[in-house]
């Protein structure tokens, strides 16, 4: 089985080209299969970040992925297509998150032979951020697909109202390994500069409106001054707005700031400083950061938006709040500590890290891909004996 695997890779960075390193290196135990990536993935003023390209000093796995596609070049569209055609795979997989890549990866798929297999891993279908033209792009991109693997009922539902006769396999999304172990929780305190005494509240990853930061510096002001927060992560625009409602609350001296890109060697420090991982968000598909937590035997307390609750209530493995709202969220937090309930979910996050594997993904969508080939030879032959 040859798979062209088309998506962010090393020299990108972020959780995106993680994921799609953890899932390459599943299918290598038993496929040949090759890496193709971005030559620039997004223009510089779509992107507010630090830098979308690895550091010297990130940790990552550096795989070797053939640079092929320019998402604002229609000129690279088809090259990328003509260079996936001459490896003549059995299988293309794509990754689609946001509708800006809708027209390149879109094109690349709709011009490769109907023999090849077409199937994206859907993070979203419909964006946090909405824009103008979303739906279809989206639509654009389903259509030259043959089928898709969600990691939610949210992304599966929104998947079948786009396209309601899709093909489609749903798994769990797998546990981040590639991080290391954990740090005892003093050693990793001191190196961020954290306080011994106090409960420690992690929120991790990139700043972005949908994740409910600001809620979640409200909560604080409503619990006792033992909880403290570590803020670990790279805003998308500037922080200014989160310093003016740390300083209107009060909080200034209950709150670590790390407020950049996180490379991946200071990841176990974050999360084996914490005692629970937050996500406070407004909105959500499924987390990968709530992978990285359990990773790290960590676990969460988590907004009920999306599928979030997928990742946690049948595992057992944090605790659940009904909606985006600041004192509720602080009572979620509170209740987590006052009824003892970390060590049972710390035994649970065991149960749930036995099922969460990238061999399990990759085995079920190259049995995807099967399905899909005999359905297409079958078709064929219906074909030849009509005419």
């Amino acid at each position: 089985m040859k798979i062209a695997y088309l998506s962010t890779f090393y020299p990108f960075r972020g959780g995106i080209a993680q994921f799609n390193a953890a899932l390459y290196r599943a299918f290598e135990k038993f496929a040949e299969v090759k890496a193709y990536t971005f030559t620039r993935q997004y223009p510089s003023i779509l992107f507010p970040g630090q830098t979308q390209l690895v550091l010297p000093t990130d940790k990552v796995d550096r795989l070797i992925a053939e640079r092929i596609l320019d998402t604002i070049n229609p000129m690279s569209y088809l090259r990328s297509a003509q260079k996936i055609r001459r490896y003549d795979p059995d299988l293309l997989l794509t990754k689609y998150w946001m509708p800006f890549f809708a027209p390149s990866l879109g094109t690349v798929c709709k011009y490769l032979p109907e023999k090849i297999t077409r199937i994206s891993i859907l993070d979203n279908v419909k964006p946090h951020e909405k824009r103008p033209g979303d739906i279809k792009l989206t639509k654009f991109f389903l259509k030259y697909n043959d089928a898709f693997v969600v990691m939610s009922d949210t992304v599966r539902d929104d998947l079948l109202e786009f396209k309601p006769d899709a093909k489609y396999i749903e798994h769990i999304h797998p546990l981040y390994n590639h991080f290391g172990e954990k740090v005892p929780q003093k050693i990793a305190q001191d190196k961020l500069f954290l306080p011994f005494d106090k409960k420690i509240l992690l929120f991790f990853g990139f700043i972005r409106d949908y994740k409910g930061l600001d809620l979640l510096i409200e909560a604080l002001k409503y619990l006792p001054e033992d909880y403290h927060l570590l803020i670990a992560g790279e805003p998308y625009g500037n922080f200014d707005k989160y310093e003016r409602l740390i300083k209107q609350y009060g909080v200034e001296n209950r709150i670590t700031k790390h407020v950049r890109y996180i490379s991946d060697d200071e990841v176990p420090l974050c999360f084996s400083a914490a005692d629970v991982c937050v996500l406070p968000y407004r909105s959500a598909t499924q987390s990968g950061i709530v992978a990285i937590a359990y990773h790290f035997d960590l676990p969460v307390v988590a907004t009920n938006v999306g599928s979030l609750r997928q990742s946690v209530e049948p595992y057992d493995t944090g605790y659940l709040v009904a909606k985006p709202d600041a004192l509720l969220l602080a009572d979620a937090i509170k209740a987590v500590f006052d009824q003892n309930l970390l060590e049972k979910y710390h035994k649970n996050i065991q149960v749930y890290k036995s099922i969460a594997s990238w061999d399990s993904l990759a085995r079920k969508i190259a049995d995807l891909h099967y399905e899909i080939a005999q359905q297409k030879a079958e078709a064929n032959k219906n074909k030849i004996k009509l005419m």
